[in-house]
């Protein structure tokens, strides 16, 4: 229920009660105060409201009675914490107080299920998490996040024994997000050796300590893996193959960030053919995403053969050569954002994605340039199949065809709605 709901029917509650007690003493007898009714609300009442409470809301309602108080340590109640880890003098963002996170511990560990850690920049914000993991010992928890605000800040050593005491002890981990942190293949192999039957989605991207083969060990046992984010350098035929096989499930989403921090520093290797099709055989509805943060020159390895890639995203400039490969190799594309490309008109890559990519109902460009024309020819060929089209007005370039003035109301009659470029802002 949305909490307007659950205030609605507290609030019948109290009058009927009202009314009741009105009849019982007389009309004209003393009504007993509102908050005597509001004490007495049914326990899934005031659990319901609880839930949709903060955790600062919930502890002051927790001191209206000793029912309230009751309703407060509710195992229900604590299934799911966010632990907010943050420095007031280098953060803006609030914390969990350290009392309240000892009582959480010490009550209600047994309890929780879902936990996610938002930490900053600050080691003693990484250390105060790893603390935490590493008393969570008498629980069983099925998804964990953590989440970097600022620069990744699990990076400590002393992280990953924390996190193995979690791996060892839960038993029925589902769903677990560790990009950005220190863990590598003997705690992966911990992971596995308690949870395989269990895992279902596993996020981490930008782990540096794990190798090819430690991922590799997470796809050959945990047969009922849906969901995969990890670097492009972990990514093997053999992984794919693993992905591949009869005892696992159909994957449903695999993520794929390929990075590059120093330009011609990185060697990108490539999958064969026969590895993606063997993926796209056996989970044929598997969304493949890839976000691309290269410079120009280190796109030469991808989409030389066909890539079954569903959504891809280019976070920096890439050239006329490599849209063009997108347009000849991705069958099965989505969705395309280009942050930026150069100075010449994409009209022949793009009109060529229409023609190949049938899926397409996606695209958003940023500091391209495309001819009007070139543009209303590429949204003629997709039709209304184009849901989000985002395209800067910088982009487009009028020519002898097409004005700004004409563009939107052209392109709108092909789209089947109203349609108009996105604006930079001005301030």
């Amino acid at each position: 229920k949305k909490s307007g709901q659950i205030i609605q029917e507290a609030n019948i509650f109290s009058k009927t009660t009202k009314r009741a007690k009105r009849h019982k003493w007389g009309a004209s007898s003393f009504s007993p105060p509102q908050s005597e009714d509001w004490g007495n609300l049914p326990h899934y009442v005031v659990l319901q409201i609880f839930q949709h409470l903060s955790l600062v809301d919930r502890a002051r309602a927790s001191s209206v009675s000793r029912r309230w108080n009751d309703v407060f340590h509710t195992p229900d109640l604590w299934r799911r914490f966010e632990f907010e880890l943050n420095q007031p003098a280098t953060s803006y963002l609030r914390s969990t107080h350290p009392d309240l996170i000892q009582q959480i511990i010490k009550k209600h560990a047994q309890h929780l299920q879902y936990v996610s850690f938002k930490v900053d920049s600050c080691t003693e914000s990484a250390e105060a998490a790893c603390d935490i993991l590493s008393q969570l010992v008498n629980c069983t928890i099925k998804t964990l996040g953590l989440i970097s605000t600022a620069r990744p800040s699990f990076m400590d050593a002393h992280f990953v024994s924390a996190l193995t005491v979690v791996f060892v002890n839960s038993k029925s981990l589902s769903s677990i997000k560790i990009d950005d942190t220190p863990v590598d293949d003997p705690s992966l192999k911990v992971l596995v050796a308690n949870n395989s039957d269990t895992l279902k989605l596993l996020k981490m991207s930008s782990c540096p300590h794990v190798s090819p083969a430690g991922i590799l060990c997470v796809a050959d046992q945990c047969h009922g893996l849906r969901e995969l984010a990890l670097n492009y350098h972990l990514l093997s035929d053999e992984l794919l193959l693993a992905l591949s096989s009869e005892k696992h499930v159909h994957l449903e989403h695999l993520r794929i960030d390929v990075v590059s921090e120093n330009p011609g520093q990185t060697h990108f290797h490539t999958i064969k053919r026969s590895s993606w099709e063997a993926l796209v055989r056996h989970s044929p509805k598997v969304n493949i995403v890839m976000y691309f943060f290269l410079y120009e020159e280190e796109f030469e390895p991808f989409f030389r053969e066909e890539t079954p890639v569903t959504h891809v995203y280019f976070g920096r400039a890439v050239s006329k050569e490599m849209l063009g490969r997108i347009g000849l190799n991705c069958p099965r594309l989505v969705e395309l954002v280009v942050c930026a490309n150069g100075l010449q008109p994409l009209d022949e890559e793009l009109i060529r994605i229409a023609e190949r990519c049938k899926s397409l109902t996606a695209i958003g460009l940023g500091e391209c340039e495309v001819t009007c024309s070139g543009f209303v020819e590429f949204v003629k060929m997709c039709g209304g199949r184009l849901t989000q089209l985002s395209i800067m007005e910088e982009v487009l370039i009028p020519d002898s065809s097409y004005n700004m003035e004409q563009i939107h109301s052209e392109v709108s009659k092909h789209l089947g709605r109203i349609w108009f470029p996105d604006m930079m802002p001005t301030w």
